[in-house]
């Protein structure tokens, strides 16, 4: 059977809600799934309350996808078998939010003085339930005011690091994610390594001993990126996982859950059956 470790809902920049995403992947067939959104657990908490996690019909594993700070480039956390309920972490990802709306007003300023029509309250109506406020909420309204024929193309003109109405924001630094994750009993996997653009990085990163993990199979890899990032995680006893960063938006591959898969071997190492929450 297949598996997908990597998948968003409406908690951060995905367009379904957890109960949608987790009713997709049954009929997708899927066997093991990770929802992972950005900066926050509020989707898995919102499973948990309302009685559908966990699951017995297909195993869901409790997420994160934390950026993290970096002077240069991109960096992002993934997460596994969290304790969604734990202090600190919940803590954090509190600083973390507060500090995306702060970042989002600014963004919103900077897009206006560059002569576009945006307002707060579009970009919210957009994000819907999501507590995460990001750069792709704001682009999905640009595209559909008809400024950028893409997502991607209004990243690359004004939203991406080093444009004109790109904000840094606050991060945690790559320790203190991985730690955090680890205080919350989870697992640290490093994401989308391609994604990162410098390879001599990946390879300090994945010795680096933080990592328990490396996000091997993705959408975005070809057959020899695969093959390169599996002897990565070979060489420094890493953890294999994969996934296909769903978000469920028809400009962003894969459309649909279970279009892009990983075998259950290596999904199966990430579940913790007798998992406590709280």
């Amino acid at each position: 059977m297949a598996s997908d470790l990597h998948i968003h809902t409406t908690f951060s920049d995905g367009r379904y809600t957890p109960e949608v995403v987790v009713h997709m992947a049954k009929e997708a067939g899927l066997h093991y799934m990770a929802i992972t959104d950005h900066d926050t657990v509020d989707g898995i908490a919102a499973l948990y309350e309302k009685g559908l996690y966990p699951c017995k019909s297909i195993h869901i594993i409790p997420g994160i996808e934390f950026s993290a700070h970096h002077p240069t480039y991109e960096i992002h956390i993934l997460g596994y078998n969290i304790d969604i309920y734990y202090g600190e972490l919940v803590e954090r990802l509190n600083d973390v939010r507060e500090a995306r709306w702060a970042r989002f007003a600014e963004m919103v300023e900077k897009i206006q003085a560059l002569g576009y029509q945006l307002t707060e309250a579009e970009v919210m109506k957009v994000a819907g339930s999501s507590k995460s406020i990001s750069r792709s909420h704001i682009a999905r309204v640009l595209v559909k005011k008809g400024y950028f024929e893409t997502v991607r193309q209004a990243f690359d003109e004004i939203l991406a690091k080093g444009r004109p109405a790109y904000v840094p924001h606050y991060r945690l630094s790559i320790e203190e994610i991985t730690e955090l994750i680890r205080s919350a009993g989870g697992t640290p996997v490093l994401a989308h390594p391609k994604l990162i653009g410098d390879e001599e990085l990946v390879k300090k990163l994945a010795g680096s001993g933080m990592f328990d993990g490396l996000e091997v199979f993705y959408p975005r890899n070809d057959a020899e990126d695969t093959k390169r990032y599996l002897a990565l995680a070979e060489q420094y006893g890493l953890m294999v996982s994969g996934g296909s960063d769903f978000h469920g938006f028809p400009t962003r591959y894969p459309q649909e859950l279970g279009v892009f898969t990983i075998d259950d071997i290596w999904a199966e190492k990430f579940y913790r059956p007798t998992k406590k929450i709280g």
